[in-house]
């Protein structure tokens, strides 16, 4: 089985919803049904970009700097990694996420995966 990226975006400054409880009680049913499945692998949620670190390293040097890498509306708020078949398979967990948090999720499969 092949291993994909779901990233879930997030628009900046957003204001978390109400009934966060009850989505997150979602998601966690939808992640217990990947598990079930042997599908899921791994999920996080992520700090603000404004917690970001970059490095960039030149020749020897590595200069360090606050903030994300790339100024954006959007950032990457948590991702999961899962397993399958094809990417049809990914795409309907992909769907069930995004219908429970009501976020745009991205779909890349690992390279390697």
């Amino acid at each position: 089985m092949k291993q994909y990226l779901l990233s879930i975006y997030q628009s900046e400054g957003g204001v978390p919803p109400d009934n966060l409880d009850e989505i997150m009680r979602e998601l966690h049913l939808v992640n217990d049904e990947m598990r079930a499945a042997g599908a899921w692998v791994f999920a996080a949620g992520l700090n603000a970009p404004s917690t970001a670190t970059v490095l960039r390293a030149t020749g020897s040097d590595v200069l360090i700097t606050d903030g994300p890498y790339v100024e954006s509306k959007e950032y990457i708020a948590g991702f999961s990694i899962i397993r399958a078949a094809d990417l049809d398979e990914a795409l309907g967990w992909g769907s069930k996420v995004a219908t429970v948090l009501g976020l745009p999720i991205e779909i890349r499969p690992l390279e390697d995966g």
